[in-house]
């Protein structure tokens, strides 16, 4: 039985619903974001939106609404989640935490829950919660003026299909109005008014009958008007009982609203395809009244799910089909004749409703592409683990031992790049060619010594220092001529060196190090001190020039001088080799601070220190590839000391290490075979890994012409150019324009084929044509290479790269349906196999065959050689043929009926795993003799497929997943038909409906993934998942060794008896199976994300925690470092 370990890479992007609140305290306006299963707490500056908190739920948020007492300063915050729980958040502001102030579960043991979403609303006046949640019941939470919640009641509702409620403003009962279609399709409204003595309905001021029949949505509108803006796709509506009046629209659906004014004259109005109006309500003489109404057209923006107006015309546009927006609404039209000027876009990635994962740089690295959004904000995300690198520059360069940059007088950018080889330096500078442009040639420093330099720098006094085995020289940056020299004595040679903008450390032979200061009004090397420690020394850090901070002093020294107050100044660390410990040693007097042991066999090979987030750390390179970090801490003394070391492996061949700065955070460099940047991030060392092959050595190369860059050389080139963001994930975006629905790699042909939807306007007409498109792309700068249009009515539903037997070319076949409004099923559909003929710009698409099927295609495999098709209710196996004219096609060889409706499959070896829509899983064997498939015993369950049933064939959403549950075959059992079951072997509620599950890992290929995908670590085995969901969140699935999963388990059973959830909510509830028939406790899944947020506890908590651990008698008591080792070395395996 194995075990598995679910984590999120990337959380949910999708935003759902939005609101804007004093929450954080009452000077503060905030915006609150619902995504998914988590809150995001922004706070409204003259900045723009600045973050303030990360609010995860144990349950994923079904509706949202903020409301004030009398006696609060702040808003609380409702939430209401999917399985029937709700919590009052309030924030407390002395303690600066989140409160709850009430929880509790709203689920009823009868009553047939509504098939619309969830209803959630609060009365004005606070004086009620009221749900909708059961059909033909509205569900009553009365609130005292102190916020305290009241027993709930239920109160029959004579509308069973409500499609909306809304409490309604300035009515001296609280009062409701509801939306309703009956059983002749038509729409009405009624109002009703609640007793809460006597737990029952009145009647309510006002009702209408026959409201437009697509009226969708009720906006309650603010005192003084009050009454309700109702939303139609002809119309939009305002009734308060009193007033009705019509706006006739252009036929549209509507999808969110926002108030722009508290006095409910101003409305926002988002439809489908992104378009941005603004209701205006004018009042009447008395200003307590609605006299006329009319619409304007602002623009376009993403297609909104929620709009937030802030203030000052800043309106947020929440989009869970497209990225996010922050925009502002001009006064006046500009060029383009919109009102919209957009200031910041966030990344949305759900919803996801295919992915596929490929090696694009062929680096050995994953990376995910993903088919995003819906309709014109449809794209493909390229999601990459690690940092890029920008190539500006490359030069063929073998043999490179290290590198430096130097910069001329009276500038703040770098000229020269210097080299150093095993037996001479040799210097790139920008010249200046005969058409004026600046090119990288090869250059000359007339000062510079012959032979390999150990280390280059620019010092203080407009000076810079040269090291070799035969002396240390100062030049002159002006005429770049030698002004002075330091040698060593006659039988020692410089081996290390280590320099800033006053100082040069050298190492010399039998263990010597000698200080020497630059003096830079007398132009001159002083001897400060020399030493004679009792090793070799392998390596030698000053507080590098790039971790000093900014200065404002004269551009020609500013990015050198020093920052003479910082303790770092006052140490030199220094690597030795034969005792295999790090040492620090005190300026300028050489004396020995603080001495600690690496550990192990390995030596140090390079040390480097650095201050990241304001704290100082000294980092060791091994020659095995680990990394050491010790953070310095202050002592009585008032000195820096060694901490606890923490020991990370990033490659496996020597480390080198280099200090730079991105975006004014300094972050370090990790040059070995598998290079990687250590950086800072929410107060904790974070190590990403850079996109590239090995590197040997960097330093960074800010020239005029090539600003912000970094100079990588490897074994046989140089590469200068720009480091990516710095963080974990990097998403590139490429927008269609057109919503696509499947994608596949052709790996031979370079490039990925796609299937698109696009709607396009009829001429003379309100409605809206649909196109579907088979298109091909390059899989380097995603052009358009070739498409494929689909006939009238046929839909995109499959899509395979595949090799077929005795033909060594890749094909890409898709399979399809035609749609009909008339047909329940699609009783057509089609295969079509296309070729890839050439490479490069030669590469050619055809259409090589093609086959009608009797039914829409819904999943395709590449099967031994053959295609493996789920065909409506059959599965069909095909193989590939030439006929005697030399013409090749798809051949049926067999097939399985006794499914209802095949949406999912996937194969191993003669197996076949078949999702049908209503009998769950089933287990088929492909028997090559008979040349038949046939079906084995099955325990049927169909709690896995209960999400499938949401299935609708018009916009192909198959949202497949509120869990999952694993199943295995039974290969040790004692008969046949044991062997052949599948049995339930764990359950995991994830909260996200899943569309993807495919293999691959986002890691390099490395000792945490071997080339054939699976992973190498001795904490998991076999391959990794990845899964794609609509709310944007892409998560993966890690298989454990056993003795990882018992101290996991443990881990995690701790944890929920010391975290608890906000809300109130249950961590063993949220994670439970459940399908409406029987629930369990989740088994053999470990929540990755519990676990991790070990990682972020304060220390005390920490210990807490591994006090609750159940440890085996005689077993020693879980360390905190040992705990935080292996739940970080888990966090960077995904």
């Amino acid at each position: 039985m194995s075990q598995q370990y679910v984590a999120t890479a990337k959380k949910a992007t999708a935003v759902s619903k939005s609101l804007v609140c004093h929450f954080t305290g009452p000077d503060d306006l905030n915006l609150v974001i619902a995504k998914g299963a988590h809150l995001e707490i922004r706070a409204i500056t003259a900045e723009g939106l600045q973050h303030r908190l990360d609010v995860p739920l144990y349950g994923a948020i079904a509706t949202m609404e903020a409301y004030r007492l009398t006696d609060d300063n702040c808003e609380r915050i409702f939430v209401l989640t999917e399985r029937y729980q709700f919590c009052v958040l309030q924030y407390d502001v002395a303690r600066q935490e989140i409160r709850t102030r009430s929880s509790g579960s709203v689920k009823d043991r009868i009553g047939r829950a509504i098939d619309n979403s969830k209803i959630g609303v609060i009365d004005p006046q606070s004086r009620m919660i009221g749900l909708h949640l059961y059909e033909g019941y509205f569900k009553v939470i009365p609130m005292d003026t102190k916020g305290q919640l009241k027993d709930a009641f239920n109160i029959r509702l004579e509308e069973l299909e409500v499609l909306d409620i809304q409490f309604l403003s300035g009515c001296p009962k609280a009062t409701i109005a509801v939306l309703y279609q009956d059983q002749r399709n038509a729409r009405h409204i009624k109002t009703y008014t609640i007793s809460t003595r006597d737990k029952e309905f009145d009647t309510g001021p006002w009702a209408q009958l026959n409201v437009e029949h697509n009226a969708s949505e009720l906006i309650p509108v603010p005192a003084p008007f009050g009454g309700v803006v109702i939303l139609g796709h002809q119309t939009i509506c305002y009734h308060s009982g009193k007033a009705f009046i019509t706006i006739p629209i252009q036929n549209t659906r509507m999808c969110a609203y926002g108030w722009v004014d508290a006095d409910g004259s101003r409305l926002l109005v988002s439809d489908h395809s992104g378009g941005l109006h603004v209701v205006i309500l004018t009042p009447d003489a008395t200003s307590t009244a609605v006299e006329t109404a009319h619409i304007e057209a602002l623009g376009e923006t993403s297609c909104a799910s929620s709009i937030s107006y802030l203030d000052n015309g800043v309106v947020f546009i929440g989009s869970a089909f497209g990225d996010s927006q922050l925009i502002k609404l001009n006064p006046e039209k500009d060029a383009q004749g919109t009102y919209i000027q957009v200031l910041e876009t966030y990344d949305n990635l759900g919803p996801i409703l295919d992915m596929c994962v490929a090696d694009l740089d062929r680096q050995g690295q994953g990376q995910a592409v993903t088919c995003s959004g819906c309709s014109k904000d449809g794209s493909l995300r390229i999601i990459r683990n690690g940092i890029g690198i920008n190539e500006h520059a490359a030069i063929e360069l073998a043999g490179i031992k290290g590198m430096w940059s130097l910069r001329p007088s009276n500038t703040n950018h770098d000229k020269y790049l210097v080299q150093a080889f095993i037996s001479e330096t040799r210097v790139l500078a920008f010249e200046e060619d005969e058409d004026g442009d600046h090119q990288l040639a090869e250059g000359e420093i007339a000062g510079f010594q012959e032979g390999c330099s150990l280390f280059c720098g620019c010092v203080s006094g407009n000076m810079a220092v040269q090291v070799t085995k035969r002396g240390v020289v100062l030049i002159c940056c002006d005429g770049l001529q030698e002004i002075d020299r330091w040698d060593p004595p006659t039988d020692l040679n410089i081996t290390v060196a280590s320099g800033n903008a006053t100082r040069v450390v050298l190492a010399l032979g039998g263990g010597n190090l000698v200080h020497l200061e630059v003096d830079a009004t007398a132009k001159k090397l002083v001897q400060k001190a020399r030493v004679q420690l009792d090793n070799e020394i392998a390596c030698i850090s000053l507080n590098p020039p790039s971790n000093q901070p900014v200065s404002n002093a004269d551009p020609a020294t500013a990015a050198m001088e020093c920052d003479e107050e910082s303790k770092l100044d006052s140490l030199v660390a220094v690597g030795m080799w034969t005792d295999m410990t790090v040492r620090l040693l005190s300026l300028p007097d050489l004396q020995g601070v603080s001495s600690q042991p690496l550990g192990g066999d390995t030596q140090a090979r390079s040390v480097i220190l650095a201050t990241i987030a304001d704290v100082h750390y000294l980092f060791v390179g091994l020659g095995d590839g680990h990394v050491v970090s010790f953070p310095l801490e202050v002592t009585a003394e008032s000195t820096l000391a060694l901490g606890t070391p923490k020991k990370v492996a990033l490659g496996t061949q020597p480390v080198g290490l280099a200090c730079f700065r991105n975006n004014g955070m300094v972050c370090v460099f990790v040059a070995s075979d598998r290079p990687a940047v250590i950086y800072c991030s929410g107060g904790k060392l974070l190590y990403a890994n850079v996109n590239m092959g090995e590197v040997n050595s960097v330093c960074s190369f800010d020239s005029s012409e090539l600003p912000h860059c970094l100079a990588l050389a490897s074994e046989n080139s140089l590469t200068i150019g720009t480091i990516d963001d710095i963080q974990k994930l990097h998403i590139q975006k490429v927008s269609l324009g057109e919503a696509p629905q499947r994608i596949t790699h052709h790996d031979s042909g370079r490039m990925f084929g796609i299937i698109t939807t696009s709607y396009r306007a009829v001429e003379n007409s309100d409605e809206e044509e649909e196109h579907n498109f088979v298109k091909f792309l390059d899989d380097t700068n995603f052009e358009e290479l070739y498409c494929h249009p689909l006939d009238a009515f046929e839909n995109g539903s499959s899509m395979v790269s595949c090799v077929f037997a005795n033909d060594k070319k890749e094909y890409l076949v898709v399979g399809t349906g035609y749609v009909r409004e008339d047909e329940f099923e699609p009783a057509v559909g089609r295969l079509l196999v296309f070729s890839v003929e050439g490479q490069g710009a030669e590469r050619k698409v055809d259409l090589a065959a093609e086959v009608e099927t009797r039914g829409a295609v819904y999943v395709l495999n590449g099967f031994n050689g053959k295609l493996l098709a789920c065909i409506n209710s059959k599965v069909q196996l095909f193989r590939w043929i030439e006929k005697d004219d030399g013409i090749q096609e798809l051949q049926t060889e067999c097939g399985y009926h006794g499914h209802i409706l095949a949406l999912h499959m996937q194969s191993r070896g003669d197996f076949i795993i078949v999702g049908d829509l209503m009998r769950s899983m089933s287990l088929l064997v492909y028997k090559a003799v008979d040349g038949a498939i046939e079906g084995l015993p099955r325990k049927l369950d169909d709690g896995g497929r209960d999400a499938e049933r949401r299935r609708v064939h018009r916009r192909r959403s198959r949202l497949q997943h509120l869990h999952f549950a694993k199943k295995c075959r039974q290969v040790d059992a004692a008969t046949e038909e044991e062997r052949a079951r599948l049995e339930i072997q764990g359950e995991f509620h994830l909260g996200e409906f899943v569309n993807k599950f495919c293999q691959g890992s986002l890691l390099m290929q490395s000792s945490e993934v071997n080339s054939s995908g699976g992973m190498d670590s001795p904490l998991v085995k076999g391959q990794p998942l990845l899964f794609g969901t609509v709310n944007g969140m892409v998560g993966t699935i890690l298989t454990l060794t056993e003795d990882n999963h018992r101290f996991l388990a443990q881990l995690q059973t701790a944890m929920t008896k010391v975290v608890k959830g906000v809300g109130g909510f249950s961590h063993d509830e949220w994670r439970s199976f459940t399908n409406g028939r029987r629930t369990s406790p989740s088994s053999n899944f470990i929540d990755g994300d519990l676990v991790e947020s070990y990682l972020d506890m304060p220390r005390h908590n920490q210990e807490e925690v591994l006090r609750h651990v159940d440890t085996p008698v005689g077993d020693e008591q879980w360390a905190v470092e040992d705990v935080v080792v292996r739940v970080e070395e888990m966090q960077r395996l995904h």
